[in-house]
């Protein structure tokens, strides 16, 4: 597959077409927007080949480094995975707007992060574009002990915090635009930290702009990924968790994880300590698609993006 890098794509979210089905969803239930949402998704398969492509290649590496569909990928079952993805914008406009039946919701790890909450201590959290993290965002926004500031790397931040409000006029939850992580974007994001707040930034997304990457195991494949999460919980000397949400039993399990109580980077061992980081954090983010394949939802040529990081850093 040719070397794009995910921002050139666009993101294949359907949002213009997914909030109209929500108040399908609202007023109909579920089964009546499976109805309208197939046949969307359909078209869009079959338009995108570079989707579908990018799809396969992520299954059926899942499936080769841990058996998680029990056969070979079918082209059938890239599909299904751009279905499990529509689901997954309706369950997060739900959750936004406090209409997801949160009873479907458990959770792994959560009393343990927030009794460190609870004490005033901040962090950075990585996350991954795993499920329905909108799910996270909405339990902690309901509890009200956790604060969090989402960064994104997209230009279309304000337009979703516009969308968030129209579902949640209430909400307090804002998505941070930034295209890279220079020192003036860290300096911003410190005093939220040392304020006991969260930093949560994705970890398997090079930022749109040049940016620092390494190269480590992913599902059997090297895979670049972005170093910021890592150097930023370095510069805040604050604790680094892991984040991620899955389709498991009928609803979703939220899984919260500590990586690193305290992330160094030492002088002269910076590039593998930093290997090191990230390779634990793809273990851990393997260890969730093993038990939930079709919810994630990077759907680009993934494994070259090392050689576009590598072009655009010349």
């Amino acid at each position: 597959m040719k070397s794009t890098h995910w921002a050139q794509m666009g993101e294949s979210t359907f949002v213009l077409g997914i909030w109209l089905l929500y108040w399908v969803h609202r007023f109909l239930g579920r089964w009546p927007f499976r109805l309208c949402v197939y046949p969307v998704v359909l078209v869009h398969w079959l338009a995108r080949p570079l989707v579908r492509q990018a799809s396969l290649q992520y299954l059926s590496r899942v499936q080769e480094a841990t058996g998680a569909l029990g056969r070979a990928p079918r082209r059938l079952d890239s599909l299904r995975h751009m279905f499990s993805f529509a689901e997954t914008m309706l369950d997060k406009l739900l959750a936004v707007s406090g209409k997801y039946r949160f009873e479907q919701v458990r959770t792994e790890g959560r009393e343990q992060f927030y009794d460190v909450a609870k004490l005033g201590r901040g962090g950075v959290i990585v996350t991954a574009h795993l499920g329905c993290l909108e799910l996270c965002r909405a339990m902690a926004e309901k509890r009200g002990e956790v604060k969090l500031h989402i960064l994104v790397h997209t230009r279309h931040a304000e337009q979703f915090n516009r969308l968030l409000k129209r579902l949640n006029p209430h909400s307090e939850f804002q998505l941070v635009e930034v295209t890279d992580l220079g020192p003036g974007t860290a300096v911003a994001l410190e005093k939220y930290v040392a304020a006991g707040e969260f930093v949560v930034i994705a970890g398997d997304r090079i930022p749109v702009n040049a940016s620092q990457t390494v190269t480590t195991d992913f599902l059997g494949h090297p895979a670049a990924f972005p170093v910021g999460p890592y150097v930023l919980a370095s510069l805040f000397k604050c604790p680094l968790y892991l984040l991620g949400c899955i389709h498991e039993g009928g609803g979703y399990t939220i899984h919260f994880e500590c990586l690193s109580e305290r992330v160094v980077l030492p002088r002269g061992q910076r590039v593998a300590a930093l290997t090191g980081h990230v390779q634990h954090y793809a273990e851990r983010v393997t260890a969730l698609v093993k038990r939930s394949p079709f919810d994630w939802f990077n759907f680009f040529p993934f494994w070259d993006q090392a050689n576009v990081s590598a072009r655009n850093q010349e």
